[in-house]
């Protein structure tokens, strides 16, 4: 097996929260792959330990305000696939549409036209689909 966090323990929490968020059906694959490819297993087992794990699994911040969070992160950067996966995320943690369509609109004032434009565009792709899945 390729994956091999430093913390199990924090990597089978960050998997746990990873999977409610994003789903087992976009993370399974993920770490499938990883499973039997160590060039692959060293991001997923930073992304799960380190990520999920050290900051999703923290109480401070609820969920629902870290998608909020990282849907304008996402656009600032122009990380558009993730912010697909983190559209999708936010339904689930409880945010709604409108408040989606809040988060992108206040990234777009500080991120730019073009970064919100791209956001926007990419997020209504992800809204679509959790549609048609029955999400919302």
């Amino acid at each position: 097996m390729a994956i091999d966090p430093s913390n199990k323990e924090l990597y089978e929490a960050g998997l746990a929260v990873r999977k409610k968020v994003l789903g087992a059906q976009y993370v399974d694959p993920n770490i499938e792959k990883a499973e039997n490819d160590p060039f692959t297993a060293k991001i997923q087992t930073m992304v799960t330990e380190y990520c999920w794990g050290g900051a999703w699994t923290n109480e401070t911040l609820d969920h629902k305000t870290r998608s909020l969070m990282n849907l304008g992160i996402l656009t600032a950067l122009g990380k558009m696939q993730e912010l697909k996966a983190h559209t999708r995320g936010a339904i689930t943690n409880g945010c709604t549409v409108e408040e989606i369509t809040e988060a992108l609109a206040h990234a777009t004032v500080y991120c730019g036209i073009p970064a919100g434009v791209d956001a926007f565009r990419n997020a209504r792709e992800a809204l679509d689909q959790a549609e048609k899945d029955g999400m919302i």
